[in-house]
């Protein structure tokens, strides 16, 4: 059985663990933490995030953890309504709600629990990586063990280095980071204030001079975040900052800051070495994806890894890694740049155009829709997506809905019916749509599928493994 060595179990090394075990590699997982970490961090995944837990076998799970998000909306200085976005949480393209905030640890424990329970991965806390060498046969990893004891070598066929902003794999290859822009310091507080009564979505206080975003989280608890002034005291700043909400006398869980930055890795494939989530790029967080941007990395190269270990591809696959990851990451993170500026640049002068256009803005047609929307962009065209013609134009390299269907007298999520591999969708007639995959062909009936294949003037496209079109005609 073919072997793959994870290094860093977050959610996104867990999450890689969980889809590479399911296409039948061995996985070892090594983090150097000797413990989970407690603390929460990430509190926002979006729907195409709960389509890459479905492939890994707990999205039910995490939605149980989780809440939906009601949307948006946007304050001035004095915490007054300046906008209001908000988000149906019925309306589900991918199966899953919109958007859910969650607490981190409740996610980490999801995953963790599952890597554990599932045959063929292994999981090793307070194992630090120290050095790593490949040859024509794979991987060796040198792992020092924090409880002590004599270093030793994991030898794999491949490696993937899912360990953080400050990564050991991205340094024991030789990568480095380049920025996209300059860096920010926030304060970020997670308090216990089961009683506070805030909407159920995300504020962004849109002050120049202190920007604020808040939100409330599962388990009574909210996340506040403050950019700081250059040369302020976080830790000394914090109880006058959560007086202003009325929550100085809350319990704090957690208070840190943070330098949110803006980059990439200049190199994501070593040989067999590959990178991803923060160890390949880092995003400010004004939209919500830094987990979300490491979760799709890795649906979309748990598939190819799978193909080139087990003999169904050649090496120069794992190519397509950084070629399509990385502009799909750099137009996130400009998206997030150009929010943070919108709501929070400008000065006084741009306080007082915002109030005006905001004042606006959500009556206007298809804006609010847009706001909310949650869809992120294609992938550019390569050597697996096809954008030729009309129809893979405005089809290729975007995911597949998923809708429910039926299938053997039982409703089920469309992913699960495609199962993991290739397939392919074709229009029948009607609302009759021919499925291709695991070698057989079925018939349902999807009136969602249809009349998403005839928005995008076509008849048939071919889904990959991590469900975004390759083609369509």
């Amino acid at each position: 059985m073919s072997s793959v060595a994870v290094v860093g179990a977050g959610p996104v090394g867990l999450t890689a663990a969980l889809l590479l075990a399911r296409r039948g590699v061995a996985v070892t997982v090594l983090d150097r933490q000797r413990a989970p970490y407690p603390l929460p961090r990430a509190v926002h995944l979006d729907a195409e995030c709960f389509r890459v837990l479905q492939d890994a076998g707990v999205a039910d799970a995490v939605r149980d953890v989780s809440r939906p998000m009601a949307g948006l909306r946007l304050l001035d200085r004095r915490l007054r309504p300046l906008a209001e976005f908000t988000r149906d949480p019925t309306v589900e393209p991918h199966g899953w709600p919109p958007d859910v905030l969650l607490h981190q640890p409740d996610l980490d424990r999801v995953l963790r629990a599952a890597a554990v329970g599932t045959p063929g991965v292994s999981v090793e806390d307070g194992a630090e990586v120290v050095d790593l060498r490949q040859d024509g046969g794979g991987v060796s990893l040198t792992v020092r063990h924090r409880a002590g004891g004599a270093d030793r070598s994991v030898r794999t066929d491949a490696a993937l280095g899912c360990d953080g902003a400050g990564s050991t794999v991205r340094r024991l290859t030789g990568g480095s980071m380049r920025d996209l822009g300059r860096p920010d310091r926030w304060l970020v507080a997670d308090l216990l204030a089961p009683d506070a009564d805030l909407w159920p979505g995300t504020h962004q206080v849109c002050d120049p001079r202190r920007p604020v975003t808040f939100m409330p989280v599962p388990g009574g608890r909210v996340r506040f975040e403050w950019r700081l002034a250059p040369g302020e005291d976080g830790a000394a700043a914090a109880p006058a900052l959560l007086e202003r909400h009325g929550l100085g006398a809350a319990p704090v869980e957690r208070v840190a800051e943070y330098t949110f930055r803006a980059q990439v890795a200049d190199r994501w494939r070593c040989g067999r070495v590959l990178l991803a989530g923060d160890a390949a790029h880092l995003t400010p967080p004004f939209v919500g994806q830094g987990l979300g941007l490491g979760l799709r990395d890795v649906h979309q190269l748990a598939w190819k890894l799978a193909d080139v270990l087990c003999g169904r591809a050649g090496d120069t696959l794992l190519d397509t890694h950084q070629a399509e990851r990385e502009p799909h990451a750099r137009a996130l993170i400009r998206v997030a740049q150009l929010v943070g500026e919108l709501m929070t640049g400008g000065g006084a002068a741009g306080a007082a155009v915002r109030r005006a256009v905001l004042a606006v803005l959500p009556r206007l047609p298809g804006i609010a829709d847009f706001a909310v929307a949650g869809r992120t962009p294609p992938l550019r065209r390569g050597p697996l997506v096809e954008r030729r013609g009309r129809a893979g134009r405005r089809l290729a390299g975007a995911l597949v809905p998923q809708p429910m269907v039926r299938l053997d007298d039982a409703d089920r999520r469309l992913d699960d019916v495609l199962g993991t591999g290739w397939a392919v969708l074709s229009l029948l007639g009607d609302d009759r749509i021919a499925v291709r995959a695991d070698g057989r062909c079925t018939e349902l009936s999807s009136p969602e599928l249809a009349g998403w294949l005839r928005t995008g003037r076509a008849t048939s496209v071919v889904v990959r493994p991590d469900r975004i079109v390759r083609s369509a005609r």
